[in-house]
């Protein structure tokens, strides 16, 4: 489950305050440590944000005993992500859903989960990979050279971007009161955008915008969060995106086919991820199962 899954209907799905009981009793003990009801009920809520169905009590049961058995085991390998990490995956998300960090914690207070709960999560959620892949390891221990020639000596081909960041400014003091404004604005400029050989220019006829040159970027190295809108882009510029910088949207001023060494480098090594990400899946599965075995649990 994606972060971003887990609060994509949260604008629309909201528990009242007060919904969820503050009780904390204790529902089950892993290892010596205990869950609460306040946990449980943080956890119910935190279903309801995702439309989960079914039996919430007994899946949000579940999901909580599987993270305590993982984050004990994060604790024991000393491989937990640092508050930092956290805070700044954090804000990411928040921007992501068009937010300040201040709207997200106040949109997950009324529906009765509260940011430490959900930091709590993302912690876990970045920190099990770790301990996974330092348990199982990468496989992978081809040479480039060795996999063009299982290719039938072919390198592969992927897209090559030039690329520039178009940034219209919103200053986090003033986010509640001009991001619409600044959005309207930045959706307007796209169809004034006259290329990128005079887009300097074309940035200081409007206020408090800049640039930053990105460079040459494949298209196996794109980040998460822009792929879709360069995906999705038949002119210029994509559709833009709200950030913690203010909103954003990407100059395309060059496309082109390439399979040179490093892209192909490049390429092999998404594979790579892919398939270390699918492994880490089963891995994750066998590992969890392990530590149940050896753990003492109880439920109440």
């Amino acid at each position: 489950m994606t972060l971003a899954a887990a609060i994509a209907a949260c604008a629309v799905v909201v528990t009242p305050a007060g919904q969820v009981q503050a009780a904390n009793g204790v529902i089950a003990v892993v290892n010596d440590t205990a869950i609460t009801s306040g946990d449980l009920n943080r956890r119910i809520a935190f279903l309801k944000l995702q439309n989960t169905r079914g039996n919430l009590r007994a899946v949000a049961r579940e999901q909580l005993i599987e993270e305590m058995l993982k984050r004990t085991e994060i604790t024991r390998a000393r491989m937990s992500v640092s508050t930092g990490d956290v805070d700044a995956a954090y804000a990411r998300f928040a921007a992501s859903n068009k937010m300040s960090t201040t709207q997200l914690g106040q949109l997950l207070d009324r529906a009765g989960v509260g940011a430490e709960h959900f930091k709590k999560y993302i912690a876990v959620q970045m920190s099990w990979p770790r301990v996974v892949s330092a348990r199982y390891g990468n496989s992978s221990k081809k040479t480039f050279m060795q996999r063009v020639q299982e290719n039938g000596g072919k390198k592969p081909v992927t897209t090559e971007y030039l690329l520039k960041q178009v940034i219209f400014v919103v200053p986090e003091k003033r986010r509640n009161a001009i991001l619409g404004k600044r959005r309207q604005e930045a959706e307007a400029s796209r169809s004034k955008f006259s290329g990128c050989d005079n887009i300097k220019a074309f940035a200081a006829t409007m206020h408090d915008v800049s640039v930053r040159d990105l460079g040459r970027v494949l298209a196996v190295e794109m980040p998460d969060d822009w792929k879709p809108l360069i995906e999705k882009t038949t002119g210029q510029t994509t559709g833009t995106r709200v950030t913690e910088r203010g909103v954003e949207y990407l100059a395309i001023c060059n496309k082109r086919e390439v399979n040179d060494d490093y892209a192909g480098e490049m390429v092999f090594r998404a594979e790579d991820l892919e398939k270390q990400t699918n492994d880490n899946d089963e891995n994750s599965k066998k590992y969890i199962a392990e530590l149940r075995k050896n753990a003492t649990i109880i439920e109440r």
